[in-house]
């Protein structure tokens, strides 16, 4: 009956200290909650080739502090052309660009020794959008027959002037 009852006693105990621990070790209380102290922020700018509808849960995260959150001291700057958000990152203006691979590999092409490298794909497809200055119903591409067609930005890339 004595070592029953010790067998239990001590089974419970190694149940509560089993709790316990996992209780303690799934707090968020204590000096590591995740979020990191302003002194050890990393200060990142960033710099976006345009603003874009397809970078839009990038704006949510920094509206909504998740960068601060991660301990990032995000600068958010608009470079306005490839060719302005690579200058910017080549000459430590900017830690990250977002552009297409278009602008490394004619900085690459170049002979620049110190060229940057893609490692991210944020979109399937080139944020691109045909616009008009007026409404049309029943768009078709054959519209476009005959008429000339903006492409980009005068020295966005090279080609376009």
């Amino acid at each position: 009956m004595k070592k029953k009852l010790l067998g239990e006693i001590i089974s419970l105990a190694l149940c509560f200290i089993l709790i316990a621990g996992i209780a303690i070790g799934c707090s968020k209380k204590g000096t590591d909650s995740g979020a990191k102290s302003s002194s050890e922020s990393v200060k990142v700018t960033l710099n976006e080739v345009a603003h874009s509808i397809f970078y839009a849960p990038m704006y949510v995260a920094i509206e909504e502090g998740y960068f601060a959150e991660e301990g990032i001291d995000l600068t958010l700057v608009t470079g306005f052309g490839a060719d302005k958000t690579m200058t910017a990152v080549l000459t430590d203006e900017a830690d990250i660009g977002f552009m297409g691979s278009e602008s490394t590999i004619y900085t690459y092409a170049g002979g620049t020794q110190d060229y940057v490298v893609n490692f991210a794909q944020l979109t399937q497809r080139a944020g691109n959008f045909l616009v008009a200055r007026e409404p049309i119903d029943n768009f078709s591409w054959d519209m476009l027959k005959g008429h000339n067609v903006l492409g980009g930005r005068a020295g966005g890339c090279p080609g376009i002037m």
